[in-house]
């Protein structure tokens, strides 16, 4: 229970449905059409739709998409992968003959295929009940007629200046004057609004074929692309289940790789080993473990996550206790480990992910990005769309499982989750933040379990998060935490921005209960009726 004395949220209740987005304008959509008559589904999709409007730099049409869906909230657990692979012509080859031995985030050679909607409508034919075109109409209506920015949204839209600045179509679209909009700006997407039209009127194939599709084509083309009509044609996100790991009782959830789900898991395994329960929340021995547990998990990643299909991904040996004990081998509890190879990835601020849960109990955990703070910075004049850099993901190394190949997908960050419990779907959670996202899934979820807080508390205890080395530190960390972790032999270092931004909705399996808390660090809610 919260101290009432301090500023901070309570935990929004109900009984028939529950939702939790970074957008107030998002979640009061879902909300809406939970109370409709609308199912869980039909809410995260026109959910997402109005984010993919109102938060341009964290997400979009032109990125991509997994949901984890545990339909009458059963324990079965069924995953979408919406991610979408690079293009049939582009080869390591090619790239290392270009001169790149790397892949860069604003080069179109990172502009995967963008596998949302092809997910969203995938999605829908599976578990939606509305029409799908009503479920674009709010997105319509805000693009055509304006929305208001929102305060958090301000500081990210002004933080991708420089990236829209390079790029004539995105500058036209996203600044105006070569400024972004100030908070409580009204904005205006009306070439993004006709290509919602056009697919609420003839679906998928308005989007991945066609007029549209051609538009989409030429420009990543003229960007130096090799992106084909029959990449985007050919575009599928697919069924693929879940993975799953225990800790203290509970299933945790996570879509397979090319996902960094993994190393989620792979941390709550290396976890469950020690009794943070016998820790302090918010003390450097707490933190030590969660940094140890994370460095060792990126190590793994690292080596083994890739595309599957393309691919030999150890996902048994990964996930075994055998595997965990020998990670446990190389930690030592008072002393930071070495952190050579252990690269999370950039921390992100460019994502959207939401919760919802209807009356039936059906709860979608849902998830869609752009990657980076508007994405490639590329945009179609002719479309409104912005396009991901996915495609950074990959590495330019043929002997690299995850090196980038033709129609293979990279390795992702963007990662849902879902706890069971004993037959039931007991959570429905996510926390995005690019290469931090495992962290903060491992983080919020012992704050429930080890600590008791309840959903909005476990959102708003200080993070940190360890990449490369570096232990970026929230404010909330106190200074006498920060001198033993320094002690331990930790880089520290002040975050520039929080980390993160996670939702959760918990379910009660006795009472049926909704609990909802929403991340403080953006500007969403919870809602719950």
């Amino acid at each position: 229970m919260r101290n009432f004395y301090q500023p901070g949220r309570s935990v929004t209740y109900g009984l028939k449905g529950a939702v939790a987005t970074s957008s107030t304008h998002s979640s009061q959509i879902a909300l809406s059409i939970l109370k409709s008559g609308g199912n869980a589904m039909d809410a995260a999709i026109a959910a997402c739709a109005v984010q993919c409007v109102v938060d341009p730099m964290q997400t979009g049409i032109g990125g991509d998409c997994f949901a984890l869906v545990a339909k009458a909230g059963s324990s079965q657990v069924e995953g979408l992968n919406g991610s979408g692979k690079a293009p049939a012509a582009l080869t390591a080859d090619y790239l290392l003959s270009k001169g790149f031995d790397r892949m860069e985030a604003t080069s179109a050679h990172s502009v995967t295929i963008p596998g949302s909607i092809d997910a969203w409508v995938r999605l829908h034919e599976k578990f939606g009940s509305m029409d799908f075109a009503d479920l674009l109409m709010p997105a319509i209506d805000f693009a055509e007629n304006g929305f208001v920015v929102t305060q958090r949204t301000a500081v990210d839209w002004e933080m991708g200046v420089k990236r829209l600045s390079t790029n004539a179509a995105a500058s036209d679209i996203y600044l105006k004057g070569g400024r972004a909009p100030a908070a409580g700006a009204l904005w205006k997407l009306p070439k993004l609004a006709a290509t919602l039209k056009a697919i609420a009127k003839k679906g998928r194939s308005a989007f991945y074929e066609g007029e549209i599709a051609e538009q989409m084509v030429t420009t990543l083309n003229a960007a130096g692309g090799l992106h084909a009509a029959e990449d985007f044609s050919n575009t599928s996100a697919d069924f693929v289940g879940s993975i799953s790991s225990e800790y203290q009782g509970n299933r945790i959830h996570q879509i397979p790789p090319n996902g960094q789900g993994i190393t989620a898991l792979i941390m709550f395994n290396i976890l469950k080993k020690f009794d943070l329960s016998a820790l302090d929340s918010n003390g450097a021995k707490r933190l030590h473990l969660e940094a140890e547990a994370a460095r060792l998990a990126y190590l793994a990643r690292n080596k083994y996550v890739a595309d599957p299909s393309q691919a030999d991904v150890p996902i048994d040996m990964l996930l075994s206790d055998e595997f965990a004990d020998q990670l446990c081998a190389h930690i030592d509890v008072g002393k930071a480990g070495d952190p050579t190879g252990a690269n999370a990835l950039e921390r992100h601020r460019d994502t959207v992910y939401l919760s919802v849960v209807d009356k039936d109990g059906t709860a979608v955990s849902f998830i869609n990005s752009v990657f980076q703070g508007f994405g490639s910075g590329i945009a179609c004049a002719r479309t409104g769309v912005l396009f991901q850099n996915r495609g950074y993901g990959f590495v330019v190394d043929p002997s690299h499982p995850n090196c980038v190949a033709p129609g293979k997908r990279p390795m992702h960050t963007i990662i849902p989750g879902m706890v069971t419990k004993g037959g039931q779907a007991t959570i429905c959670y996510g926390v995005m933040g690019g290469g931090y996202q495992p962290v903060g899934h491992a983080h919020v979820l012992t704050n429930i379990w080890d600590y008791g807080m309840d959903p909005q508390e476990a959102l708003d205890c200080p993070r940190a998060f360890y990449n490369a080395g570096v232990l970026e530190v929230e404010e909330g960390i106190p200074a006498s935490v920060r001198a033993e972790l320094t002690a331990m032999g930790y880089q520290l270092k002040d975050t520039d921005m929080p980390l993160g931004g996670g939702q959760i909705v918990t379910i009660d399996p006795v009472t049926g209960v909704l609990a909802a808390g929403s991340e403080p660090r953006k500007d969403g809610c919870a809602l719950a009726y």
